[in-house]
């Protein structure tokens, strides 16, 4: 388990990081978004001990990543980009790697498969695009079999089959019990992969929860299609419930400010036919900018 606890983060008059707190839990994935400069680099850097915090805490298994006796078997991280020798092959980068951390030659070949590069593996990383590169990182992240991964931007240089196939390869990670922390701001691709996610802004948590929690669209009105909608509407406004028709000769109903289930009770307690009931769900990315937008300076 990955744990942040009331984070705080300076550089001289800089508060990169404030109080920030949350969990990433074995077997699921946690996206991790935030404008450019709300603080989830230095938060991602402080969880893996290369930048101290100011106050707080930010641990690995309970214990900081500094603290770990065997950290590569605990955490794999992918940070600020893919950072190769150009003229050395794929595999002898995972190689010295391997052998720097004193693991097995095998595993490395087994990496290669793992991430669909092993006929790739015997050229040079020079020749290698910048999403097989990607790739190449993600075997190295997982060359101790952690139970952790710590990713920042996992998809850039991934054309959509090459998106695709992250997700899925992230997917399985979870599903192996491993937690996952991805930062990323292909909010669409999010969307198809996390389980939960947090929002910073500022350095703070403006945000958290299951996508369905932060989606549902609380805020919106219920629509309703019935073959009876004046009849429904006259029976909502007894309750106090306004419901607006929908355009001329149509059969929907807005009904803001209230709740699906009370809509679709009040039709069944005066026997009225319902076709269709639905909230519209926001996407992530509108849900993203309705948190970060930052409010316009008064003239």
């Amino acid at each position: 388990m990955l744990e942040v606890h009331e984070l705080t983060k300076r550089y001289g008059a800089v508060l990169a990081v404030d109080g920030l707190s949350f969990r990433a839990e074995p077997g699921r994935v946690l996206g991790f978004l935030g404008p450019n400069g709300a603080g989830k680099t230095t938060t991602l850097r402080t969880l893996l001990g290369l930048t101290l915090p100011t106050s707080g805490q930010a641990t690995v298994n309970g214990q900081s990543y500094r603290s770990l006796t065997e950290p590569i078997s605990q955490v794999g991280a992918v940070l600020e980009g893919p950072q190769f020798h150009p003229g050395r092959t794929g595999r002898n980068h995972l190689r010295m790697l391997a052998m720097a951390a004193g693991i097995p030659a095998t595993r490395v070949d087994e990496l290669l498969r793992l991430v669909d590069l092993d006929s790739a593996g015997g050229k040079r990383v020079k020749g290698y695009s910048l999403g097989m590169r990607q790739r190449l990182s993600l075997a190295a992240a997982l060359l101790g079999d952690p139970r952790a991964l710590v990713l920042d931007e996992p998809a850039n240089g991934l054309d959509p089959q090459g998106i695709r196939w992250l997700r899925d390869f992230l997917r399985a990670q979870a599903a192996e019990g491993r937690t996952v922390l991805i930062s990323s701001h292909v909010l669409a691709e999010v969307a198809q992969t996390v389980d939960e996610v947090i929002v910073v802004n500022r350095g703070r948590l403006v945000a958290q929860g299951s996508l369905d929690e932060l989606t549902q669209g609380a805020a919106a009105p219920v629509w309703v299609r019935s073959p009876d909608a004046e009849r429904l509407r006259g029976a909502l406004a007894a309750k106090g419930i306004e419901a607006e028709p929908g355009e001329a000769g149509s059969d929907w109903l807005r009904v803001p400010d209230t709740s699906l289930e009370t809509v679709g009770t009040t039709a069944a307690e005066n026997g009225i036919a319902v076709f269709e009931l639905y909230r519209p769900r926001q996407s992530l990315e509108s849900v993203f900018f309705e948190l970060t937008s930052e409010p316009e300076a008064a003239a």
